[in-house]
């Protein structure tokens, strides 16, 4: 449970190894203050439904666009009985939510479920090494430290430039604030010193900038979970809002690597005004779902109120995902054996 990973949690009944292991991997990132703890909860405060929402679509994604990260979350669905975006989506619902709660970096819960984010990586790299059918000259170590970091930056400065590819308006300070917070979840990971991510995002957005173009390409594998995660998307955003919805991630992405994850173009990518004209869809489905009418926002930059609506249905996939037994890819230890 989380209380037992808390920090003065009693470990007494607990395997010695994993006791000690818990000891250690609870300590404080190197220079952590109260202030990161405050940039970090200030930035929440004022983007948590936007900025979880483009994790869980834009990051998402942009996760499938690694060919080594599409590849290990492919071969563990399908090894551990774990396989859709719906469960994929749980997990990392559980570390954006507590991202956003207030004192959630203070009182140990966000450190306590990033551990157990950690350990359920460790049982990866067990399932796969037990299967047999990994190809370590080939991939490396699965969920290697390098991938972590990588999927760190896809959800944390990726996220940053989708906000500012959408028109949002995001401080430097606020930026700053994000940065900190996945600077936090990074050292939890167990990722080593010399891979966490500072909480420089200049620094950081440079790195990445450069490092995404070598590594991030186009796979059957990420095109098919791209695929997966629309079709669990449309459930919740259905219809002609729909359209929309995929026309506001592409433009998060930006085309170039919408185009490598597979995302389809539609009526709203063409040269004839997206922006417009993705608003006169949404505001023109059955009642108005954004209130108004097509012809009153002519020429209105649509997508703050797309996001306002896409948040609120991304808040009941998140609730689906963590709600309706999908949620038992932390169990994939049972996959193990009795040896595990």
């Amino acid at each position: 449970t989380v209380a037992t990973l808390k920090h003065g949690q009693d470990r007494s009944g607990l395997p010695p190894r994993l006791a000690e292991f818990l000891s250690a991997a609870e300590a404080e990132p190197p220079g952590w203050s109260d202030a990161d703890v405050r940039a970090a909860e200030k930035f929440f405060s004022r983007h948590r439904g936007e900025v979880a929402m483009l994790q869980g679509t834009v990051g998402l994604i942009g996760t499938y666009l690694s060919p080594t990260g599409a590849f290990t979350l492919r071969s563990t669905g399908r090894l551990g009985g774990v396989d859709g975006p719906g469960r994929r989506l749980s997990q990392s619902s559980r570390l954006f939510i507590d991202m956003d709660k207030q004192g959630a970096m203070t009182d140990g819960t966000l450190a306590a479920n990033v551990t157990k984010v950690r350990l359920v990586h460790a049982s990866v790299r067990q399932l796969h090494k037990k299967s047999g059918q990994w190809d370590y000259d080939k991939w490396g170590e699965p969920v290697s430290q390098k991938y972590t970091t990588g999927a760190s930056c896809v959800f944390s400065v990726q996220i940053l430039q989708a906000m500012r590819n959408l028109g949002l308006d995001v401080s430097a300070d606020d930026a700053h604030g994000f940065m900190c917070a996945w600077h936090y979840v990074n050292h939890y990971l167990g990722t080593p010193e010399k891979w966490v991510l500072p909480k420089d995002v200049d620094a950081v957005d440079r790195v990445w900038t450069e490092e995404r173009d070598r590594e991030w390409k186009k796979t059957d594998d990420g095109v098919f979970m791209t695929k997966q995660a629309l079709d669990y998307y449309k459930k919740f955003v259905p219809g002609p809002f729909h359209d929309a919805f995929v026309a506001m991630v592409r433009t998060a992405l930006t085309d170039q690597y919408a185009d490598m994850a597979g995302l389809p173009r539609g009526f709203l990518d063409t040269a004839a005004g997206p922006l417009a004209a993705g608003h006169k869809a949404v505001s023109g489905l059955g009642g108005g779902l954004l209130g108004g009418t097509a012809e009153d926002t002519v020429g209105v930059n649509p997508y703050k109120e797309i996001l306002g609506v896409a948040s609120s249905a991304f808040r009941e996939m998140e609730k689906a995902a963590l709600t309706q037994g999908q949620d038992d890819q932390p169990q994939m230890h049972q996959e193990l054996g009795d040896d595990r």
